[in-house]
């Protein structure tokens, strides 16, 4: 049996781990509108660094992280 050279890796061009980097993503500012998946309609009423935004969804206030796949800024 041979031994495998060092640094050569098989590339499988359908691998999930082949994803691509989504980069930085969206920017919250305040008084944007946005929606969630779960929560519905609401606004951005905080702005924590880049890591998370507070939003105000009428009925309640929650923090989210970001990047978040469930928020969409309008």
């Amino acid at each position: 049996m041979k031994p495998r050279a060092s640094g050569q890796r098989r590339v499988i061009p359908g691998s999930p781990f082949n994803v691509p980097d989504p980069g930085p993503g969206e920017s919250y500012d305040i008084d944007d509108q946005v929606v969630h998946d779960r929560h519905g309609l609401g606004r951005v009423i905080e702005k924590t660094g880049d890591h998370e935004v507070v939003v105000n969804f009428g009925s309640t206030c929650r923090r989210i992280p970001l990047p978040s796949t469930k928020l969409t800024k309008l």
